[in-house]
């Protein structure tokens, strides 16, 4: 009897260890066949690896191209410039000379006012944190080097946005004439820088509803500053400020206004006529605290310029404004258009109320949002750049 038993358990112990044996070789087989499909998956990937990696580098190659994303930020406040030149240029009139251009009198407001405030080091100095200025300028004078005077200009060198300048010349002399020479030049090719950065601020961030306003009533479009949250709209007229209307005691005022009126004739864009024009639709929209009265132009303070803004003529007028009968008034900024589709002007205008203040950056800032003005004519343009076009100076190498 345990014989039999014996030779039972034998005989299933034989069965388990051929089916285990079976199994065994068939997790080989299979192990095998993984193992195959794993080589043949790994060379797949190594494949799709090497044109990731291509992939990747080519991205990183394209944006090496540009300014990495941990540049760090630009400091100072809009039209600042910090001016960098050697001592010696301290000591012959070389940084007096671009200091004066620097910080002439702003156009167009009627108090004393500096187009930049400006900074003065000497290279030595220029310090890691200096360097993350918006704006440098950078005297090279140098006979060695230079046989001729010229701008040049490098873009987001140490931080972003930032502009480098550097103006060189062989020798002081040369220097401060070619300096006051290109007065206007320096001038306007900082200004516009200034002014593209803030039009780039109001492509992120702008009021909705005033643009709302302004395509219903023209069917254009135009970015304006949030500050601006107060609105009224009349016949071919839309008003935005930051304050109703005019109350008194207040400190500060911003306002756009963008209005229109047939197209007749190139009359249209003299001084007298846009004096005329502007008056009459101030009288009808703008009035002052009290009743009779209402916004006026200050006669023999107007600046006026023709200009070019997005590829087509522009009048700009820089002037004054006034409340009839009422001791109240300010600076104001008008940017006139023709729209050609329907054969009209689209004036848009800033103006700011700030007494005994400084009123530079925020009539700029204003200023800013004017150009944005979009007519109905370029709503159907796929592209279009509403950065004003700079003033060329050859950049830097």
């Amino acid at each position: 009897m345990k014989q039999f038993f014996y030779k039972v358990c034998m005989a299933l112990l034989a069965v388990m260890i051929t089916v285990s044996c079976g199994n065994g070789a068939r997790k080989g087989e299979k192990s095998q066949t993984e193992g195959a499909r794993t080589e043949a998956n790994a060379s797949s990937d190594t494949k799709k690896a090497k044109k990731a990696r291509k992939k990747k580098s080519k991205e990183i190659d394209t944006r090496s191209k540009k300014k990495s994303v941990l540049t760090p930020t630009s400091a100072g406040s809009p039209y600042e410039i910090l001016l960098v030149a050697n001592e010696d240029d301290f000591h012959n009139g070389a940084v007096d000379s671009l200091y004066a251009v620097l910080t002439d009198d702003m156009a167009g407001v009627a108090q004393s006012e500096p187009c930049f405030k400006v900074s003065r080091i000497t290279k030595n100095n220029l310090s890691k944190t200096l360097r993350l200025c918006r704006n440098i300028v950078i005297i090279k004078i140098d006979p060695t080097m230079y046989t001729t005077a010229k701008f040049k200009f490098s873009r987001d060198v140490y931080a972003a946005p930032q502009i480098v300048m550097t103006i060189q010349a062989p020798n002081a002399l040369k220097f401060k004439n070619f300096v006051t020479e290109n007065h206007d030049v320096i001038i306007e090719f900082f200004t516009r820088a200034e002014l593209n950065r803030q039009i780039d601020q109001l492509r992120e961030d702008h009021q909705p509803h005033i643009s709302e306003a302004i395509r219903k009533t023209f069917g254009s479009e135009m970015w304006a500053p949030t500050e601006l949250t107060r609105i009224k709209t009349g016949r071919n007229f839309v008003w935005a400020a930051s304050q109703d209307r005019f109350p008194k005691n207040v400190e500060q005022n911003l306002n756009i206004v963008v209005y229109s009126y047939p197209y007749r004739h190139a009359n249209t864009f003299t001084e007298a006529y846009f004096v005329h024009k502007r008056d009459s639709v101030m009288k009808a929209n703008v009035p002052g605290p009290k009743e009779g009265q209402y916004m006026m132009t200050v006669k023999g303070f107007n600046l006026i310029s023709d200009e070019t803004v997005h590829g087509k003529y522009a009048q700009v007028v820089r002037g004054l404004w006034n409340i009839k009968g009422y001791d109240m008034g300010g600076p104001f900024v008008s940017v006139s258009r023709v729209d050609e589709k329907y054969q009209r002007v689209v004036v848009a205008e800033a103006f700011v109320y700030y007494p005994n203040q400084p009123k530079r950056n925020i009539l700029k800032k204003l200023e800013a949002a004017l150009y944005t003005l979009r007519l109905p004519d370029e709503l159907d343009l796929e592209k279009f750049n509403y950065n004003l076009d700079e003033i060329l100076i050859t950049p830097e190498d």
